[in-house]
């Protein structure tokens, strides 16, 4: 199954949804900001990022222009998982580099159709 980091700075999204992930087989690597995950990134290359617009010390939008900097996170498929709903938003994230938008609160029915689309079976 795929390795998965996971960021939110909120452990009452953080827990379940790695909970979920790992219900589903997949490894999965939590972390509470984006400088933590990148941190992470930097020497380990996961199958999929999924990650909170706001966060302390490194928020969303910084976390996924810096992992496109990198050459090993060019095309490794970036989820934001928010509450933000505005479409000034979407189109920043997506001109950074995300590939889709889950919208807070979400479902255990929702994040596997996600990953149905996003990770190859």
């Amino acid at each position: 199954m795929a390795k998965i980091i996971i960021v939110d700075d909120s452990a009452a999204i953080r827990m379940p949804l790695k909970l979920i992930l790992e219900e589903y087989g997949h490894e999965v690597f939590a972390f509470e900001d984006g400088r933590q995950a990148l941190d992470y990134a930097r020497g380990e290359v996961v199958d999929l990022v999924i990650t909170d617009l706001n966060m302390p010390v490194m928020n969303g939008m910084a976390l996924i222009a810096s992992l496109r900097k990198h050459s090993d996170y060019k095309s490794i498929p970036i989820l934001v998982l928010t509450t933000e709903t505005v479409d000034h938003k979407k189109n920043k994230a997506k001109a950074l580099g995300a590939t889709g938008w889950i919208a807070k609160p979400f479902s255990q029915d929702r994040i596997k159709k996600a990953l149905d689309k996003i990770l190859p079976t």
